[in-house]
């Protein structure tokens, strides 16, 4: 899992990936492809 200050560039590395909220942080899942998560520092 990447940690970025911002998530914009790494949210169009792949279709797939989805933006969602979780305790007040922000993360990039991607289902078919786990090796994309991130979380926003």
């Amino acid at each position: 899992m990447k940690i970025a200050s911002s998530l914009k560039s790494l949210k169009k590395r792949d279709l797939e990936s989805k933006l969602v909220r979780r305790r007040g942080r922000v993360y990039i899942i991607n289902k078919k492809n786990p090796k994309f998560k991130a979380r926003q520092k």
